[in-house]
């Protein structure tokens, strides 16, 4: 019914920049927060950054000053840009939604991922 598509991962080399983007669509009323995880080789999931609908933001302490969120909720698409890359942000990128969907209430829903690799 709804499904989150990611684009914009890749290989970067360290200092470099990438710009993900994650669009949703189905059968959607509004969608409440939007946020980016990211698993990388050995490690927990963790959030990276998160956006409500409002336009308020969190990021993790090792990303603050250095990726931004935003979204535009006319196209229900969340961004991450991320500046200053270095090899400790490689991992994969899930973008993730909290959906409202008529007669079913909110649920949570994921991107298929987009795999940040950041080499020289």
């Amino acid at each position: 019914q709804v499904q989150l598509v990611e684009s914009g991962g890749g290989l970067v080399q360290p200092g470099g920049s990438l710009r993900l983007s994650c669009a949703a669509s189905g059968s959607i009323l509004s969608i409440n927060a939007m946020g980016w995880y990211r698993l990388a080789r050995g490690k927990e999931r963790e959030l990276v950054a998160a956006i409500t609908s409002g336009g308020s933001t969190t990021y993790a302490d090792s990303v603050k000053g250095r990726f931004t969120i935003s979204r535009d909720n006319a196209k229900n698409t969340v961004y991450l840009q991320m500046n200053s890359l270095n090899a400790e942000d490689t991992a994969v990128y899930y973008c993730n939604a909290e959906v409202m969907i008529a007669g079913e209430g909110t649920r949570d829903y994921w991107g298929q991922g987009t795999q940040v690799t950041v080499s020289s």
